[in-house]
């Protein structure tokens, strides 16, 4: 028998700047799209539930469109002008954050929006309203575009709107967010139908063991390389805890029972605080587990652990990115059937599991169908049938027997490590940052007035977001990692102001440059011929091959990363060659590549063991993995594209490439952009 707890983390970074006004719209767009969503879909299931982590700056935010409307949001003050009305830069920031929009399924369902999304001359005044009301449509849920009229009336149409039009669609959904939080409550409530349990993490989303102790880092990496002079802030810690259950307890009416610690950050005296405040339960992943136990035996995953009287949910990693990364790919019969699967080998192998599928509850679904509607809509009436598997709130979890940990590690839920949040230069730059401006802070301490001291910790807390360490550095790429740094630098320039000192300089200088997602691929330049023998022979061999470096493009998400760090990829007259650099070792002990091509019904599978060495399909492993794929197999097509899924054992471990698909045109002139 199988306890499934399903737990969703809902959570935004607080995009406002000094002056309160949000720099950055995604709260809006997700408020619209997943946050009602996912919570209506797990009710509209008799026998479901699931849990909701819902952090304070998404609350916050939702509560101020509540309270201000559009009017506090930089962005949607702009959709809402007409074009005539906006500076060029203005007009150009509106046109970038509606054209990254995921094409294949929210932009290219509505062929207007394709349309205009796609164009490569200047857009008109028309053209771009259009544009900025299609965009705001293709963010709305199917929640929205079930009940609410003027969604789906204008969906219907698809297209021909007024700028006038868009204070009847702004309406409609500044009238739709307010409804959000008190759904979630009476979902969750006692006098309701309980079907979801509700937590938080601490204030602004911090690193807290990082916070208690820099040293956390080392210990759990000693490879880590640290910030110079280092301060403890045991003090925010306990802040951000406190003032996180004093949001939640207004918002829903209750003391929370659990936590999610941001980013499933754990150590021993984060936990002691969690058991000091009267938690009963906090997650992290199943990487934390191994490392506290010294040993990773999957069937020590299913059983109930506590620590320090705290009981802990330990992620279980593959099938929470099977959700996340993979069955995106698939019809949802299918990943539902591969997912109901892996649980059957689970129930198997205990007469009792516990297992945790915890994720990101907003992120991946724009990469789905439908916004994954069709996914859930299949998932949840398998489970609500099946009598081995019963789906129990974090709330239930945490009520029944468990069993004692020893020790626990300090880490992450990535890598069981904290380097995502610290090591790299930038991400060191930002943390001194924050310890210079403490010391200033408590030498002028004295001085300020309580209302001004109130309002700098505010800013201290806001600085300790890990949202700002995860984009600095090499291992995240975002387009707008201008505006993150600069969210962050603000909130320190903004303590110096209160305190009526001089910012230093180095606060107005940029951490981080600026990434662009063109520097980390590279497309072919012309035709290449390796020999397909699993090496490089020459540097001439693959010279003028696409490159993609794999292992930086990570962005809101992050998984498990697999054994494949770069692809190569070009073609000659009469073949597509493929070079897959990575952990080959690994590969090659029980790897099996799946090549998927959308134009073809078949799927062309290479087990790396036991390589093709002759016909259509030529590969070899020994440094690299090479492989040739005769174009004869597309006999008649003009394009082709492909993506490669990497099997370890039982689990998709990697889906390549990590940000789309390759486009081949089979009769390449090497004038253009491969890549979409």
């Amino acid at each position: 028998m199988i306890d499934l707890s399903f737990f969703w983390h809902m959570h935004q970074p607080d995009y406002r700047n000094g002056k309160g006004v949000m720099r950055m719209p995604w709260v809006f767009l997700h408020a619209i799209k997943d946050y009602y969503d996912m919570p209506w879909m797990v009710e509209r299931h008799e026998g479901i539930k699931a849990s909701f982590n819902i952090t304070p700056p998404l609350i916050t935010q939702l509560k101020l469109y509540e309270k201000e409307g559009y009017s506090c949001d930089r962005f949607l003050s702009l959709w809402m002008k007409h074009p005539t009305s906006l500076g060029n830069e203005e007009r150009k920031w509106v046109q970038k954050i509606c054209t990254t929009t995921q094409f294949e399924t929210m932009v290219k369902p509505i062929p207007r929006y394709a349309e205009l999304y796609n164009k490569n001359e200047p857009l008109s005044d028309n053209e771009l309203v259009e544009l900025e009301i299609l965009f705001m449509l293709a963010w709305c849920g199917n929640y929205l575009r079930r009940n609410e009229p003027v969604v789906s009336t204008m969906l219907e149409r698809g297209g021909g709107f007024k700028n006038e039009e868009k204070e009847r669609l702004m309406d409609a959904l500044l009238a739709f967010i307010p409804t959000i939080l008190p759904y979630y409550a009476s979902l969750a409530s006692s006098h309701g139908k309980k079907i979801v349990s509700l937590s938080t993490t601490p204030l602004n989303h911090p690193i807290l063991p990082l916070l208690l102790d820099m040293q956390n880092a080392k210990r759990s990496n000693p490879k880590t390389i640290l910030p110079q002079n280092p301060l403890p802030l045991v003090e925010d810690a306990y802040a951000q805890v406190e003032r996180a259950k004093a949001l939640y307890s207004e918002t829903f009416g209750a003391e929370p029972m659990g936590f999610w610690p941001a980013e499933g950050a754990v150590d021993e005296k984060s936990v002691a605080i969690y058991k000091e405040r009267g938690l009963r339960w906090i997650a992290t992943d199943e990487a934390i587990l191994f490392r506290s136990l010294e040993s990773d035996d999957r069937r020590e995953l299913y059983r109930r652990r506590e620590y320090n009287g705290v009981y802990i949910a330990f992620r279980d990693h593959t099938l929470s990115d099977l959700i996340g990364f993979t069955y995106r790919y698939k019809d949802a019969h299918s990943a539902v059937d591969d997912f109901i699967a892996h649980l059957e080998s689970i129930d198997k192998n205990h007469e009792t599991a516990a297992v945790s599928v915890i994720l990101d509850g907003e992120n991946a679904w724009e990469f789905y169908p439908n916004n994954a509607f069709d996914f859930f809509e299949v998932l949840y009436s398998r489970l609500a049938q099946t009598s081995w598997c019963k789906t129990v709130t974090m709330d239930e979890m945490a009520q029944k027997p468990r069993t004692p940990l020893d020790n626990l590690h300090p880490g992450s839920w990535i890598f069981g490590t904290f380097d995502t949040w610290v090591g790299h230069p930038q991400k060191n730059a930002a943390w001194e940052m924050i310890y210079q401006t403490r010391r200033d802070y408590l030498h002028h301490e004295p001085t300020l007035d309580k209302k001004i001291k109130e309002a700098i910790i505010e800013h201290f807390l806001a600085s300790e977001c890990s949202d700002w360490f995860w984009w600095y550095g090499d291992d995240h790429y975002t387009e707008y990692i201008e505006e993150f740094d600069s969210l962050f630098r603000n909130h320190l320039i903004e303590i110096y102001h209160l305190m009526n000192i001089a910012p230093p300089a180095s606060l107005f200088v940029p951490i981080a440059g600026k990434k662009e997602l063109h520097a980390l691929i590279s497309e072919p330049k012309f035709p290449i011929t390796p020999a397909i023998n699993g090496r490089v022979d020459s540097f001439f061999e693959w010279l003028g091959s696409g490159t993609i470096d794999e292992s930086r493009l990570f962005s809101t998400m992050d998984r498990v990363r697999g054994p494949i760090d770069r692809i190569h990829w070009g073609e000659d007259r009469k073949n597509i060659y493929i070079r897959l650099d990575g952990d080959l070792p690994k590969l090659k002990k029980d790897g099996v590549l799946a090549i998927f091509f959308d134009e073809s019904k078949e799927s062309i599978e290479i087990e790396v063991p036991h390589l093709p060495i002759h016909g259509d399909i030529i590969a070899a492993a020994e440094d690299t993995v090479e492989i040739s794929i005769a174009k004869k197999i597309f006999d008649g097509l003009q394009k082709v594209h492909m993506r490669i899924e990497v099997t370890m054992g039982d689990s998709i471990v990697q889906t390549l490439p990590g940000v789309s698909e390759l486009e081949i045109d089979l009769n390449e002139d090497f004038s253009k952009n491969w890549f979409v």
